[in-house]
């Protein structure tokens, strides 16, 4: 493998949703650059992308894989992304770890509801953007609309950089080697360029000068470092097209990434954080090969066979095969045995990663997502800010097929949830059952088939009860002691605690304001431990509490019988009581769904959703001639939508939904669910 600098590398996070054409896309620009032999085809289930055998079974991308490629002296890290909505949390996984992502856009679709989530969460991260409308072939009279739309949703400053020549069979270069002769499908290539360039000096007036005084003219070079500043910022979105399955527009797309996609110097750089709480400080990357050591782990895999692999993004210093490294805070280094570049299936042993390079390692069971490697105790407590994921939605119970496996039932969720933390494992203490949380019926699906198929671990399932909460209405105070005696030293631990709402969303606040030491300080956690432990038992029926701010006001301790837990019991008791004067309620989780159906079925799909307590946020119809209806619904009124869906479009419909907020149960719903 060629050695390369931070300067001559590219990471992109490929993402878009399913039927865009990503993996087929990333088939044809690895045969452009020679980095495969053969180009594999997703309906085959032999693109490079989609190894696993669950992936060539459903023919989808199920998880990020990792490919690259070498062209024009630059090294490019793609990692391919699933576009299924279920699977979205495990799109976000890759953000950490690049610069850039290239949003694919399905021609003959439009703009979908994943493409939208796409581009607000690589947005939000401050991730460069870069579009690429696929399948432009065969759809020549819906490329413009398209690129109409991704303009009205996205902003204006999504600009084109490459248009459909005149018969759709290549494109036509707006920005580098602009072509004012050529004939476009819509649009001009000056108009084009002219537009681009504005935008750009837009961030440069010393330069807009220069650019006057040459007569409207500028080199791309001149323009690189504006250009560099518009992207980073968001003022420009560069959009494309390509046909990955006719190779159209693919060296134009190759271009684009190398010259003007930023390399890891020129982009938003991370803002690391040392330590936790109120004694986190922002901490700068030098980003230098010199430097001591600083590495992100973004990807877990587990594998029965080899073991925990971790993939990384380098950010400072320089890794080697044989060095000795430290995870997080563990005190014990780990030595660098296997130093490894991906490529799809395939595991590329390297001697050495500089700053900006994607790699992994394996065989570390310390390996977690967000775990940082360094190789000084000086970065311990050195961590990015924790990745946001979709709240879990669908929940399955599950529990032992065969007895006895309880045990490696529970170590195999939880390999499932290390691998994709966009699961979560609940335990309904009310039901007496475990539940595997995720964001649809296919993810868990998936996630069971991976535990029989991988893991050897077969599941009973059942249908959970929906995932309520509960929270307080208003603010109260208790004071509880709690005293024991029974022969030989005692328990004594009394305390005095404030329960208040917070805004939704917002969790759990433990703030201790005791004075005098009435309360020992080394107590204090155990009254926040006791405060925890009520708050998963929850007091109308069961629920997890959230949304609370908890202040330890007072108490009182014994010289002798005071122990951590009395304290835990105490702060336990004082909390159940005191959220039962504080006008406790139930929460239900809201769904945002998009349904998609064609006009003659839209009132009866609103209809539908108000009978379930849901309200219609808005319609809008799309460049494909459907009608995406927008909607907010209670989730246990639309737990089997799908089914309803399919009876009410005769099989036509489409949706996806996502977590959008708790709120407050409707009392004669909270009475349902007591009968």
């Amino acid at each position: 493998m060629a050695e390369f600098t931070t300067e001559q590398i590219r990471n992109l996070a490929v993402l878009g949703h399913t039927g865009a054409g990503k993996s087929s896309l990333l088939e044809a620009l690895l045969f452009r650059a020679d980095a495969i032999s053969l180009k594999g085809r997703v309906d085959k289930g032999t693109n490079h992308a989609d190894f696993t055998a669950q992936e060539k079974s459903h023919r989808h991308s199920l998880e990020p894989s990792f490919l690259n490629l070498d062209y024009q002296s630059h090294h490019i890290n793609f990692i391919d992304t699933p576009g299924l909505p279920d699977f979205f949390g495990r799109a976000l996984l890759p953000l950490p770890g690049v610069e850039s992502v290239l949003l694919v856009v399905n021609a003959s679709v439009g703009i979908e509801s994943v493409t939208k989530r796409a581009f607000e969460a690589a947005r939000s991260q401050g991730k460069v953007v870069v579009i690429a409308i696929n399948h432009m072939d065969g759809n020549e009279q819906k490329v413009s609309d398209v690129m109409i739309d991704i303009q009205h949703q996205f902003g204006h400053r999504c600009l084109p950089v490459n248009l459909p020549n005149a018969t759709a069979d290549g494109v036509v270069d707006c920005y580098l080697n602009c072509d004012d002769t050529a004939k476009t499908l819509f649009s001009h290539p000056s108009q084009a360029k002219d537009e681009l360039v504005d935008t750009v000096l837009e961030e440069d007036e010393s330069l807009m000068e220069l650019y006057l005084e040459q007569g409207e003219s500028l080199t791309p070079e001149q323009l690189h470092a504006p250009l560099e500043t518009a992207l980073r910022m968001g003022h420009l979105v560069p959009v494309c097209f390509t046909s990955a399955e006719q190779d159209i527009g693919i060296s134009s797309l190759l271009e684009i990434l190398v010259k003007l996609m930023p390399n890891p110097l020129e982009a938003n750089p991370p803002q690391f954080i040392k330590g936790y709480g109120d004694e986190a400080k922002p901490i700068d990357v030098t980003q230098k090969a010199s430097d001591h050591v600083l590495a992100h782990v973004f990807r877990v895999a587990i594998d029965p066979f080899f073991g925990r692999m971790g993939v990384f993004r380098l950010y400072q210093g320089t890794i080697s095969v044989g060095m000795k490294l430290f995870i997080g805070s563990g005190r014990k280094p780990f030595k660098v045995s296997h130093l490894m570049k991906l490529q799809g299936d395939k595991q590329i042993n390297v001697n050495q990663a500089l700053p900006g390079d994607i790699c992994a390692i394996a065989k570390l069971e310390e390996l977690s997502v967000g775990a940082v490697l360094h190789d000084s105790h000086d970065e311990d407590e050195f961590h990015l800010p924790e990745l946001k994921f979709p709240q879990p939605i669908f929940g399955l119970a599950v529990s032992a097929k065969r007895r006895g496996d309880e045990q490696k039932i529970s170590e195999v969720l939880n390999k499932l949830v290390a691998e994709d933390p966009s699961l979560q494992i609940s335990r309904n203490e009310a039901e007496g059952q475990t539940v595997l949380q995720g964001q649809g019926d296919l993810h868990l699906q998936i996630a069971l088939e991976k535990a029989q198929n991988l893991f050897n671990v077969d599941m009973d399932t059942d249908m959970p009860a929906v995932a309520y909460r509960e929270t307080i209405m208003a603010e109260a105070e208790y004071r509880y002691r709690h005293k024991k005696q029974s022969g030989g030293s005692g328990q004594f631990g009394e305390v005095e605690l404030k329960v208040e709402p917070l805004a939704r969303g917002q969790g759990f606040e433990f703030v201790s304001k005791v004075v005098g030491g009435s309360v020992p300080t080394q107590y204090i956690p155990a009254v926040e431990k006791g405060v925890r432990e009520a708050m998963l038992a929850g007091e109308m029926g069961g629920y997890p509490l959230q949304d609370v701010k908890v202040t330890l006001l007072d108490g009182k301790h014994h010289s002798v019988d005071s122990k951590e837990i009395a304290f835990v019991m105490a702060g336990k008791k004082a909390f159940m009581e005191a959220v039962k004067l504080a006008q406790p309620v139930i929460l239900e989780p809201i769904v945002d769904m998009q349904i998609h159906v064609a006009q003659n079925h839209v009132g009866e799909i609103t209809g539908d959703i108000s009978s379930s307590r849901g309200i219609v946020c808005g319609t809008q119809a799309n460049s494909n001639g459907l009608v995406e209806v927008s909607v907010e619904a209670p989730l246990a009124n639309v737990s089997n939508y799908s089914t309803r869906l399919k009876s009410m479009t005769g099989g036509e419909g489409q949706f996806s939904m996502h977590f959008s907020h708790y709120d407050v149960l409707p009392q004669k719903a909270v009475k349902a669910l007591a009968e």
